[in-house]
């Protein structure tokens, strides 16, 4: 199934998110696929279509990011 993802980064972590990032990828657990993302000009949201056997799936990757955004599925 297809969700539509909305990362509301917390203030002042950006830099931490993307760092995380750079370095560790997108750690996706099996069975969530990233399909594709757009941030917003003010770099406060990013808006990510994933794809996930289930909900249960998506929010193991949400749980490795959590402390850097809040997530709205």
């Amino acid at each position: 199934m297809q969700y539509m993802v909305i990362e509301k980064f917390m203030p002042g972590r950006v830099k931490d998110l993307y760092q995380r990032f750079a370095e560790t990828g997108r750690m996706l657990p099996e069975g969530v696929v990233y399909i594709d993302s757009w941030i917003s000009k003010d770099l406060t949201r990013c808006y990510q279509l994933m794809e996930a056997d289930s909900l249960e799936d998506l929010n193991l990757w949400i749980a490795n990011w959590d402390d850097l955004a809040d997530f709205e599925v």
